[in-house]
């Protein structure tokens, strides 16, 4: 898959599974350092949760400015199948639950979105904080991360553009069996797109909810409260 050693931290011993992605170019530890997982330390410690923080490839893929977007793109999916083949498995042998949620804040709600929805059925819970979910827009001092260029795999792994075109019912109907949690700040850049995001996922009949706090809210310490709210 990525050819090379990844890490990741497990916290707690039992209960619901929540798959946690980095922040963008983050790594596996920063969670902890800043206090979220701190915040978690009762639900850990009785075996209602347990976390498993991921590391980032994001300066291999989205943010590698040295490469093509063509291969920016692929970097990007064999990340996934890093995920789905090798951390998903090791996660399943440490931990029989039943009940498996993924989260992220900012690029890491990216992430959660796009392998929540293209895995149905994988998850029970989708929850995304201070996230966008199409990363060829140019959203305020964002970039489009592709430069303009497109291709099938990107379509792939933009939320905002393939979610709309699920006509399965199959597909669709175990969509509608997770649950998606989205929290953004009323004066983040990607608010807007979390409305018309959310909304997207209403028209396909996709319930979820979408909470948006007071100010900027995409900082580490409003994580710390959502965190305790969403998870």
């Amino acid at each position: 898959m990525l050819q090379r050693d990844m890490e990741l931290l497990v916290f707690g011993h039992s209960g619901r599974v929540v798959l946690f992605f980095p922040t963008r170019m983050a790594r596996f530890y920063d969670y902890e350092n800043w206090g979220i997982i701190e915040v978690l330390r009762e639900q850990l410690e009785k075996g209602y949760l347990q976390i498993y923080c991921v590391d980032s490839v994001d300066s291999e893929s989205f943010y590698n400015q040295a490469v093509e977007p063509s291969k920016r793109i692929i970097r990007h999916m064999e990340y996934e199948r890093y995920i789905i083949d090798e951390v998903m498995p090791f996660i399943r042998k440490k931990n029989n639950t039943d009940f498996m949620e993924v989260a992220g804040c900012s690029m890491g709600a990216f992430h959660a979105a796009n392998i929540g929805l293209k895995h149905p059925g994988l998850f029970n819970k989708v929850i995304c904080m201070s996230g966008r979910y199409d990363l060829t827009r140019l959203i305020g001092d964002f970039k489009d991360l592709f430069d303009g260029y497109r291709d099938e795999n990107i379509y792939y792994n933009s939320p905002m553009q393939f979610i709309g075109n699920i006509h399965n019912t199959d597909i669709v109907d175990k969509l509608r069996s997770s649950e998606y949690i989205f929290a953004i700040g009323e004066t983040d850049p990607f608010v807007d797109n979390n409305h018309e995001f959310t909304q997207l996922l209403w028209e396909k009949g996709i319930p979820n909810n979408l909470y948006v706090w007071d100010n900027y809210a995409h900082k580490a310490r409003y994580w710390r409260q959502m965190v305790q709210l969403y998870l």
